[in-house]
């Protein structure tokens, strides 16, 4: 008679092997799934160039993103992109002026007196959706503070919100101008290292942007920012200018504002925006006499 196998230890121990491989393959498998920080980044890039960093599958892809990866500035970053855009809207409005935020209207009709009524587009914005752009790249901010992308990605934001008196956005800009003269740190720009020149023109990029608003909040945060920085560097020529420029267009203060394009050309004598500005200057006087 044929006898039974045996189930002694050496069977059970080669069967126990086999099960633990098979949970090992698996595993392997599993970890083998995981999606790293850099595919999500592929992923978002090749997504967001298909369909805007608003489009469909974009929220899905970052909740997955942000789940695995909570602290990727990237995942962040796309973040704050996605909830900013589905915040803002725009509509079309009736506006008391020849212009606004920079802009001429998109359209004019009589009212019943025959006074012209001017219509500007004018940005709109979901507080909500905007508060959790806010969030994710303050979050971003804290996590890379010497990155200046998220910093700026955030003025830009808020003064786009706050149209035509961008307090905060201009308070936030005087921070980073005096914690850059406070601690003269690293900064970075979208990873490359940001030179004394580099920071300058960024914070000259926001003095323009106050001034091509054109209200009287945004020519008051222009002139405080100019003001600002020749404190820090009283012969940069281009602040010079820029507090020249308040005082002929935001003021009308041709003499005042003379004073400031001459100091530029004492500094430099071939600075073509002030020579333009002192002949505009000039022959607005002449035409007086």
């Amino acid at each position: 008679m044929q006898q039974p196998v045996s189930q002694g230890p050496q069977n059970f121990d080669g069967r126990m092997k086999r099960i633990f491989g098979i949970l090992m393959i698996f595993a392997c498998m599993q970890l083998a799934a995981q999606t790293t920080a850099e595919q999500y980044r592929a992923r978002y890039t090749r997504l967001v160039g298909s369909v805007g960093a608003d489009g469909v599958g974009v929220e899905h892809l970052l909740k997955n993103w942000g789940k695995d990866f909570p602290d990727d500035c990237a995942m962040l970053q796309g973040k704050y992109y996605y909830y900013y855009l589905k915040s803002r809207s725009e509509a079309i409005e009736a506006v008391d002026a020849q212009k606004f935020l920079g802009s001429k209207p998109v359209l004019s009709l009589k009212d019943s007196t025959g006074r012209d009524v001017n219509y500007f587009t004018v940005p709109k914005f979901d507080d909500e959706l905007f508060r959790e752009s806010q969030v994710s790249i303050d979050k971003a901010i804290e996590l890379k503070p010497m990155e200046l992308r998220y910093r700026f990605d955030k003025i830009s934001a808020l003064a786009d919100y706050e149209k035509d008196s961008p307090d905060m956005a201009a308070t936030a800009m005087l921070d980073l101008i005096d914690l850059d003269a406070r601690t003269h740190p690293e900064w970075t720009l979208d990873g490359e290292p940001v030179s004394r020149g580099d920071f300058e023109d960024a914070v000259q990029e926001y003095c323009l942007l106050f001034y091509t608003i054109g209200s009287p909040n945004s020519y008051e945060s222009f002139r405080t920012l100019a003001e600002r920085m020749l404190k820090i560097n009283p012969k940069s020529t281009v602040f010079l200018n820029d507090i020249g420029a308040y005082w002929q267009v935001a003021k009308r203060n041709d003499k005042t504002a003379a004073k400031f394009y001459r100091k530029t050309l004492k500094i430099d004598p071939e600075d073509s925006a002030a020579k333009t500005n002192l002949a505009i200057i000039e022959r607005n006087k002449k035409k007086k006499k």
